[in-house]
């Protein structure tokens, strides 16, 4: 238990870090961070110590009694944001291209789309923000292991790296506990859709 997660906000209420029971016991104690419960409210080590516990409450007993398991905790003094790269992934491709194939340029569901080497990997192209497409299997199959123009079709624009921040960073895969989901603005399967991608 001491050692299972403890999500950790800055005094703006912004996720930024993940930590261990014991380590979010620790920062409580010294007065560098609050307990945050469901209702937003923060809570000191004396006050939190003191919080009735309920039937299905995560607890670690001390000497004298148990106490709540805090899975948000508050820093008081830290107001910045980690500085996140754009992670080079199937989520932020199709972020970037909006699901759209970017040869025939209609929409689809993310299950319907493909990743596209606009310069095939035959030929040398790489997997490189400015290499890599939205396409769906139609167009992926007319288009084959040949580019845009050997295939006579054209691009509806040409691919780059986006400069917008992700809205997630890695320590941020996923809502373990119930108690983080507020602080979370959505969820996605990042084994898949933000495994970051070779580039080559």
């Amino acid at each position: 238990m001491v050692n299972s997660q403890v999500l950790v906000l800055n005094k703006s209420f912004l996720p930024v870090h993940v930590t261990t029971v014991k380590r979010a016991f620790c920062l409580l104690y010294a007065g560098i961070a609050r307990a945050v419960n469901a209702q937003y409210e923060t809570f000191d080590y004396e006050s939190w110590s003191r919080i009735t516990i309920e039937r299905n409450d995560e607890t670690i007993g001390l000497v004298d009694r148990v106490i709540k398991v805090p899975r948000v905790i508050l820093l008081l003094a830290y107001d910045r944001v980690p500085k996140r790269r754009v992670r080079f992934s199937r989520y932020n491709i199709f972020a970037r291209d909006r699901n759209c194939c970017q040869y025939c340029g209609r929409r689809f569901s993310r299950t319907e789309l493909n990743l596209d080497h606009v310069i095939p990997r035959s030929q040398g192209g790489t997997s490189t923000w400015e290499n890599v497409v939205c396409s769906c299997h139609d167009c992926n199959r007319k288009k084959g292991g040949r580019t845009p123009a050997e295939a006579r079709m054209r691009l509806i624009s040409q691919p780059r790296k986006p400069a917008w921040t992700p809205p997630f960073s890695p320590f941020l895969q996923d809502a373990r506990f119930k108690d983080w989901v507020p602080f979370i603005d959505f969820m996605v399967d990042v084994s898949y859709w933000n495994t970051e991608l070779l580039e080559e």
